[in-house]
């Protein structure tokens, strides 16, 4: 019998990737913390190697568990967009909200609560990806609401704030003397990766791109072992084994935006820039 990959145990891994841990994972998913490790072993038996190894109190996802959670992604898209297609459940009995990764780990919850007082007995559901693939599924109605950055879609775009960006890197990880800035970034197509480079070259500062990843997950475990430094769109505390570099200059805030589905409740637009709005700066 060829492997299969249990879509309940992808959905648990790409919780654990988004949330940022095991015990976050499983109260985002209504499940106990062992239930989503077993998921997870269960993949890695499928698979026959480690995806998730413990680093002291926290856990890291190893190079095969970065890239299942990518291919996961795409594995846990298609499948629901082919079960809304179907028409199987009532839409009306469910909403998705699709986000970015930056700073999703602060937006979510916020929006997530707030829909589910004002939409009571719905259950509230959510996708992270790229921005074009966001706005693509909300194209296709298969995503009811798309908080992203980056160049506002259309004229139905709501920009809800803005994303304060921050250079990171690993602890006492210094500038190379006389040497380019090696940048761990999120391959192209990337806002942010572009405001990197534009913020470094308008400063009249060498750098390179010294490692791409298809997602957040990559660029911050690149950047936790010293390969280089990462600009990241966030909220609140730094990431997990990392400190902001103050030595690199500013890059003004990202805008977020949100756009709605067509026909969808404007109720559900005007909920999420609300929960948004005391969070993004102006």
């Amino acid at each position: 019998m060829p492997a299969v990959l249990d879509i309940t145990a992808l959905r648990s891994i790409v919780a654990v990737a988004d949330q940022g841990g095991f015990h976050r994972a499983a109260a985002g998913l209504s499940l106990s913390q062992s239930a989503v490790s077993q998921h997870v072993r269960r993949l890695e038996k499928t698979l026959g190697r480690p995806l998730v190894r413990r680093d002291g109190r926290a856990s890291r996802f190893t190079p095969e568990g970065e890239a299942l959670v990518g291919e996961a992604r795409r594995i846990l898209a298609a499948h629901d967009d082919a079960l809304r297609r179907l028409g199987v459940g009532d839409p009306r009995d469910s909403l998705v909200l699709g986000s970015t990764e930056h700073a999703a780990d602060e937006l979510l919850p916020r929006v997530m609560e707030r829909l589910q007082e004002i939409f009571p007995g719905t259950a509230v559901r959510f996708r992270l990806d790229r921005s074009g693939r966001l706005n693509d599924a909300v194209d296709r109605g298969t995503l009811d609401l798309a908080m992203y950055i980056g160049d506002a879609v259309d004229g139905h775009s709501v920009s809800a704030g803005a994303i304060p960006l921050t250079w990171y890197a690993a602890p006492g990880w210094r500038r190379p003397a006389g040497e380019p800035i090696p940048l761990v970034v999120i391959d192209s197509p990337c806002t942010i990766r572009r405001r990197a480079l534009q913020t470094l070259t308008e400063h009249g500062l060498d750098c390179t791109v010294v490692g791409e990843a298809a997602y957040l997950a990559g660029v911050l475990n690149a950047a936790r072992g010293g390969l280089g430094v990462a600009l990241v769109a966030g909220l609140g505390d730094p990431p997990a084994g990392l400190e902001r570099c103050a030595d690199l200059p500013a890059v003004p805030p990202e805008r977020l935006h949100l756009r709605a589905r067509a026909g969808s409740d404007p109720r559900l637009l005007d909920t999420a820039v609300g929960a948004l709005g005391p969070l993004l700066t102006s």
